[in-house]
């Protein structure tokens, strides 16, 4: 484990990858889909051997030499791991494609990067409508990837932005962004970023696959089948909205199905639902933790509007409504507020009587806002943070008490202070980068033919890293698969950039980062 934790990171995801892709292979030999099968394991095998040369080329008998040369230099290390993180997302799809690409002959090799790309950043979108043209190996290969790539943001936020306050700490920090923690816990100050990633995924690795196992275990029990149940079990868990069978709707599971999955997706409300705090012992409980006050408060209010408007404005509206069916729209409210705020884009069964209750014309625009606020730190979920809007909510009431009284002083600690203060300035300089990237992107996707509504849907949901967004916001469903080459490569890099966050890769444009 020590040797393996000392390789360069590159060859670790190379040595992991190649050793998901054996269960694909294992479950096709169980198929007797021997074509699936030989295109998993010859892949599994030579890129594992590959990895193993490279780390054999690079072993040094006694290590010394590398630790000690990596800590001198520990002044490049955000940079090189920053680096890092957005080679893992362009170029690890590159590797995870040519299974997938062996195994389905009837699409090309940048339709399988670009779904690899989709399921790393646990974005979800799809080239392929109809999940018939896949094949079960694939599909249980494209929900892996998917997985792993929760497991990799997870591992990733804590061991690699966190310390140099990026990816939403810098809200609730004091530090300036990319600056160091000089008080930080001992494993930050001394252990290397290998170090701290290997630590950090010794942690929660067991975490993640327990939950897996555990919602895989209840979905199987509710009445979908043990296929079905593992995929959907590991795309609840990394928010990828990934599907087999092309959604919740057609697992066979029910309404105790969705409220399992509603139950789980609380995972990426906040960071504090798996992990507390470094050197912060006595936390809060989590019903006080900021970012999962403002995440149910956002399930309560959105639903209910939604609900209370049938009363409010739309009484014509025809059917017949019952009880039974009222609830069921309150459900799918419900259900489709969680499912897009934690960026997993599930949708609900009931959510198509909740639009007719409603009678709003385009209630999927409440969708892509929730989708761009987005789930919490650390956690799987995309979009801006939660906790960037709380930053933001408490800086307002505070500017709207001064407006009663200007002279009050503001109270609630130095942390609610600094959130107010420094926090909701830097939330608002991302957000106000985030809707930059925004019209950049549509900008781009315009000048290849895509109407305003079109590129606005797409650019939110890779963006946001909410791929089944395309399907539910308009009147009609929209499809990645109609997109020429050029539209699914900005979109590809989209994902990358939603998945690293736009001050990430400030960061690396920064001359100083790259000076120290």
């Amino acid at each position: 484990m020590t040797r393996f934790s000392r390789m360069p990171f590159f060859v670790q995801l190379m040595l992991v990858s190649g050793a998901a892709m054996l269960l694909p292979a294992f479950y096709a030999i169980v198929l007797r889909e021997w074509d699936d099968a030989r295109a998993f394991f010859y892949a599994a095998t030579l890129f594992s051997a590959m990895a193993l040369f490279i780390a054999i080329a690079r072993f040094n008998p006694d290590g010394t030499d590398a630790l000690e040369n990596a800590r001198r230099h520990r002044d490049r290390e955000g940079r090189n791991q920053l680096l890092t993180l957005l080679a893992s997302y362009t170029a690890l799809p590159l590797i995870l494609a040519v299974p997938f690409s062996e195994a389905t002959r009837d699409t090309t090799f940048f339709n399988a990067y670009f779904e690899m790309v989709s399921a790393l950043t646990t974005t979800g979108a799809t080239l392929f409508d109809d999940p018939g043209r896949l094949s079960r190996p694939v599909h249980l290969w494209t929900a892996l990837v998917g997985w792993l790539g929760g497991l990799f943001a997870w591992v990733t936020a804590v061991a690699v932005l966190a310390p140099m306050n990026l990816g939403g700490f810098e809200v609730i920090s004091s530090r300036r962004i990319g600056q160091s923690e000089t008080r930080a816990s001992q494993i930050d100050r001394v252990a290397l970023a290998s170090e701290r990633i290997a630590r950090f995924t010794a942690r929660l690795f067991p975490v993640y696959l327990g939950l897996t196992l555990a919602l895989w275990f209840a979905l199987a029990m509710v009445g979908s089948s043990p296929y079905v149940a593992f995929c959907h079990a590991m795309s609840v868990m990394a928010t990828s909205g990934i599907s087999p069978v092309g959604g919740m709707t057609e697992a066979g599971t029910g309404f105790m199905g969705e409220l399992l999955v509603f139950a789980f997706l609380f995972l990426a409300l906040s960071r504090k639902t798996f992990t507390a705090d470094q050197g912060h012992r006595a936390a809060p409980p989590l019903w006080q933790d900021s970012e999962m006050k403002i995440g149910l408060a956002l399930i309560v209010v959105v639903p209910m509007f939604l609900f209370l408007r049938h009363w409010v404005a739309v009484l014509e509206v025809s059917g017949d409504w019952t009880f039974a069916r009222a609830i069921s729209s309150l459900w799918g409210g419900t259900f489709m507020v969680l499912s897009f705020l934690s960026t997993a884009g599930f949708e609900s069964m009931g959510w198509e009587e909740a639009r007719l209750w409603s009678g709003l014309q385009a209630p999927g625009v409440l969708l892509m806002g929730l989708a761009i606020f987005g789930g919490g730190v650390a956690t799987t979920a995309g979009g801006v943070k939660l906790i960037r809007l709380y930053a933001l909510v408490r800086h307002g009431e505070r500017e709207i008490e001064k407006l009663i009284s200007p002279n009050s002083v503001g109270g609630a600690g130095a942390n609610a202070r600094r959130i107010r203060r420094e926090g909701a300035y830097v939330a608002w300089v991302y957000f106000m980068v985030f809707a930059f990237t925004i019209a950049a992107v549509m900008m781009l996707l315009s000048l290849f033919g895509l109407h305003f509504e079109q590129a606005a849907v797409f650019t939110i949901s890779a963006l946001t890293t909410t791929g089944p967004l395309v399907n539910v916001v308009g009147s009609v469903p929209m499809s990645y698969a109609e997109l020429g080459v050029a539209e699914k490569a900005i979109l590809a890099a989209t994902m990358v950039l939603g998945r690293l966050e736009m001050l990430a890769i400030i960061a690396l444009l920064n001359p100083e980062f790259w000076r120290r």
